[in-house]
């Protein structure tokens, strides 16, 4: 009996620890594409990405607008940037996955050339493909009124 319980005990504890890592791992893409953009590496930034991948924004003037930006232009113009001109912080990480798909919802602060730009949220689609996680899709909310410090 007791050599049953110790069996139950570490085949339930499996899928856990799988879980665990993919979310570990799916931070860890996260985390390269904002270090990319720091350093301005658009080819660190591209390796997060798959070729077909979406980027859209919303953002609220007179009425919703809806902002979609192609994954070639959006790489390209990192790649201009200075290193250190842009710095998106994240406050944190809500990452939910299932063996080939993950969400993450990050809460972020947006900084160019160190002033405060805007801040929002960034809602991640990943897909895991070759025992590898990139970035399907990415959408974000910006506004520019009450946005938190952050470190």
């Amino acid at each position: 009996m007791k050599y049953i319980s110790l069996f139950c005990l570490l085949v339930c504890s499996f899928p856990a620890l799988s879980q665990s890592n993919d979310e570990t791992a799916v931070r860890a893409v996260i985390d390269r594409l904002f270090t990319g953009m720091r350093k301005a590496d658009s080819s660190m930034v591209q390796s997060v990405f798959l070729p077909t991948s979406t980027l859209t924004s919303v953002s609220m003037k007179k009425s919703v607008m809806i902002q979609e930006t192609a994954i070639a232009k959006f790489v390209t113009s990192i790649g201009r940037q200075k290193p250190g001109s842009l710095d998106e912080r994240l406050a944190s990480y809500d990452i939910k996955t299932e063996p080939l798909l993950a969400t993450a919802w990050t809460p972020y602060v947006f900084y160019l050339n160190g002033k405060k730009s805007h801040c929002g949220v960034n809602t991640f689609t990943l897909v895991k493909m070759d025992d590898k996680w990139y970035i399907h899709s990415i959408i974000d909310t910006r506004r520019t009124e009450t946005c938190p410090d952050l470190p």
